[in-house]
């Protein structure tokens, strides 16, 4: 060593020592992550493996391809304004594949628009319309269409179309009936689809703010459907209004394979409503880095994501936010109804002594347990199907985080300054709107009911958190070329009731 001193300079030596110093050091704390990283994996590994999760949630299920006949006619249905009362809505108007398989506003725009084929941000209702001002006529938010064949129990943010029997894997599809507005609560309506995807399509056509307008207030929702069939058949009272009354009748027969049938054998509105479901039942969008993180991948998703993921499912003992005990399993929803006292925005459904709240569930149940309680949303693809909650309230995943962990605080700090949509009603009386729906929940968390409880988050773990919902994003949703398979051609209706949905840049979607 000494002679080694007497050839080396001391500042070498030292130099020397200062990086076989920081080398054991680095060596060291790369020892440490990856042993936090290995705790980490080991952890997730464990819920996954506690919460039976398979990152598929439609494994098992008849799900079927977009390029079968059945789904590419349901396809141009879907895509129709024929099916809208006055021709100037679609199913389209309020789920298109580009917006997530909603329409990316708080509130629907349904009948009446300024421009019919506008969706998303920019699309009004006319002043003129019927029955309505500027505002947007239908009260509450488009849920997504995506993964909708996941659904077993119920639909619609207040589960109006209902399986009787609730078998799970099964869609409704058990024999035991589906129950819908057209049927006493807990009874099978005896006009129902098999499943709850093509059941539930039976009922925008008759909703007046959303496909049927306010000129057909002579027809009940079963007219509706038949006036609407006829009207594709080219038969009854409605057999001119069409130019071509042979377009659908053509696709029928090829699609059925029967070449000689008749508009009124083939074109029903129960077929119709079949060929609806096919095609939202195909809209499949669950191959994410989660699902790949499940099925052995650990560097599927980020380090952050990680801490998010186990955030999500730890319980608040643990230092998480219990977020698994409503938005559990693959779908990320316990298919049932919670208050958690999301603002009121809009104009209600009707409920309340102002006539602008929206009672939820106890709309269908009666049960005063029920008043202000929604559907768990599905987290699947949550990242690109907001605005968030039964009315759109919230924009931005950070927000409605926020409000599940303090809603008093989240109303009381309530910025409306995130909305992006105009002429929203009654954003003055939000407040007051809510605040019911703010004391039930307190009288809940008195009674030790099982509802949502405060939790503190740093900012640092929320922003963990938003990383792992966004894990839950199928990467085909954020490519319009993917997304080509769910989109018709422009222009394939000769009738022009085709809507080829355009943004408030007039660029096509």
């Amino acid at each position: 060593m000494d002679s080694i001193k007497n050839i080396i300079p001391s500042w070498v030596l030292f130099s020397l020592v200062c990086m076989t110093l920081s080398a054991c050091g680095s060596e060291s704390d790369r020892n440490k992550k990856n042993s936090n990283s290995r705790s980490t994996d080991i952890a997730l590994r464990n819920i996954i493996s506690f919460n039976n999760l398979t990152g598929d949630v439609l494994k098992d299920r008849e799900i079927p391809r977009i390029e079968s006949a059945k789904a590419q006619l349901g396809m141009r249905l879907f895509f129709s304004k024929s099916l809208g009362g006055d021709r100037d809505s679609a199913c389209v108007t309020c789920h298109h594949p580009v917006l997530g398989g909603g329409d990316n506003l708080s509130l629907s725009v349904g009948v009446g628009a300024e421009n019919p084929n506008l969706l998303g941000k920019g699309r009004l209702h006319s002043a003129l319309a019927t029955n309505y001002d500027a505002g947007p006529p239908v009260p509450r938010n488009a849920p997504s269409t995506f993964n909708i064949a996941a659904w077993d129990q119920v639909l619609f943010h207040d589960g109006r179309v209902e399986s009787v029997g609730k078998t799970a894997n099964n869609q409704g599809a058990d024999g035991l009936g589906i129950r819908t507005p057209d049927s006493k609560f807990n009874v099978a309506d005896p006009l129902a689809s098999n499943n709850l995807t093509s059941t539930q399509a039976r009922f925008p056509v008759t909703s007046p703010e959303e496909m049927k307008g306010f000129n057909h207030n002579d027809k009940n929702r079963q007219e509706i459907r038949e006036f609407l069939a006829n009207r594709l058949g080219g038969s009854g009272a409605v057999a001119s209004e069409l130019i071509d009354t042979d377009y659908w009748l053509n696709q029928f027969r090829t699609t059925f394979n029967k070449p000689t049938a008749t508009a009124k054998e083939i074109i029903t509105e129960q077929n119709i409503a079949m060929l609806l479901g096919e095609y939202e039942r195909s809209q499949a969008f669950s191959q994410n880095s989660w699902r790949d993180y499940i099925e052995g991948n650990n560097a599927a998703i980020s380090a952050s994501a990680k801490q998010g993921a186990l955030i999500f499912f730890q319980t608040q003992a643990q230092g998480g936010a219990n977020c698994a005990a409503c938005h559990r399993g693959d779908l990320f929803s316990d298919e049932g109804f919670h208050n958690i006292a999301m603002p009121q925005i809009g104009r209600g459904k009707g409920d309340g002594s102002d006539k602008n709240t929206d009672f939820g569930r106890f709309r269908e149940t009666k049960d005063k347990n029920d008043k202000y309680a929604f559907r768990t949303a599905s987290l699947l693809n949550v990242e690109m199907t907001g605005p968030w909650s039964h009315a759109g309230a919230y924009t931005s995943l950070k927000a409605v985080i926020q409000h599940h962990l303090n809603p008093e605080n989240a109303i009381a700090d309530y910025d409306f300054g995130q909305l992006t949509q105009l002429n929203i009603q009654n954003l003055d009386k939000m407040q007051t709107n809510t605040q019911a729906s703010l004391d039930k929940l307190a009288s809940d968390r008195l009674l030790n009911k099982n509802v949502i409880q405060n939790i503190e988050l740093s900012d640092e773990k929320i922003d963990h958190l938003i990383d792992f919902l966004k894990t839950l994003t199928d990467p085909c949703i954020k490519d319009r070329v993917c997304l080509s398979k769910w989109i018709p051609p422009v222009n394939e209706d000769p009738n022009g009731d085709q809507l080829d949905a355009v943004d408030a840049t007039a660029t096509r979607l």
